[in-house]
């Protein structure tokens, strides 16, 4: 194919992706609005379709999300190979990629470090299921995924093992990780994981963390998976 021809599939492909790229940005500056990374720490990652295949629409490496556009967010094959933006994307693509062959069923995965979640990342401490209606969000539990270098296919095979069916997966001495159907699904997932890992730690701290009855657990996974589905 002639470099014309390219350039032309090119200007095409950023009209195509143009609204999954502003949501991809939005959601990487809300989630450093909210606290939930520091400086340029985390990262965010869309499906983007290309007919037969799925991309990914991602963060790109190093950026401050302050000052991050729209020209920052890639999209990339699953292995890297560059479709559209000239930025690097983010160091954890690998780990996305893994996530998204695992679950066919997420759209989106976003990567943070706050701090209640990494710090029982830290400590390899589960969150149970401990409120009613963040069990209908996240899943039974927010489990602790095996330890996996940063930046690896590894890593997000780690992390979607023990997401299983589940939103969101703490990162065993890493941060968190929280997936959905659309970027403010996953967004969502990391802001109620951090609030639930700080209840409990809190409440640990002042007398214990009461679980949920175990029979209100069941009938309200069954509501998450129905909401995982419609």
């Amino acid at each position: 194919m002639s470099g014309n021809g390219a350039a032309g599939e090119r200007t095409g492909a950023s009209n195509e992706w143009r609204g999954e790229r502003e949501a991809v940005l939005r959601a990487a500056q809300a989630m450093h609005r909210d606290g939930l990374v520091v400086e340029t720490s985390g990262n965010v990652s869309a499906r983007v379709s290309n007919g037969a295949r799925d991309l990914i629409a991602i963060t790109a490496s190093g950026v401050p999300y302050p000052t991050m556009t729209l020209d920052d967010i890639v999209v990339v094959e699953d292995d890297g190979e560059p479709m559209l933006g000239d930025a690097l994307p983010s160091t954890e693509l690998l780990c996305h990629a893994a996530v998204y062959r695992a679950r066919p069923d997420v759209s989106a995965v976003m990567h943070t470090h706050s701090t209640y979640a990494s710090a029982l990342g830290v400590a390899g401490v589960p969150i149970p299921p401990l409120i009613d209606e963040i069990v209908v969000m996240l899943g039974d539990s927010v489990q602790v995924a095996d330890y996996a270098f940063p930046s690896t296919e590894e890593l997000g095979e780690s992390a979607a093992a023990a997401l299983g069916e589940r939103n969101a997966v703490l990162l065993r001495n890493h941060g968190l990780l929280g997936v959905g159907r659309s970027v403010e699904d996953a967004l969502r997932a990391c802001r109620l994981a951090e609030h639930l890992a700080k209840v409990f730690v809190l409440a640990r701290m002042v007398g214990g963390a009461g679980e949920l009855p175990r029979d209100a657990v069941a009938a309200e996974v069954e509501l998450f998976r129905m909401r995982q589905t419609t």
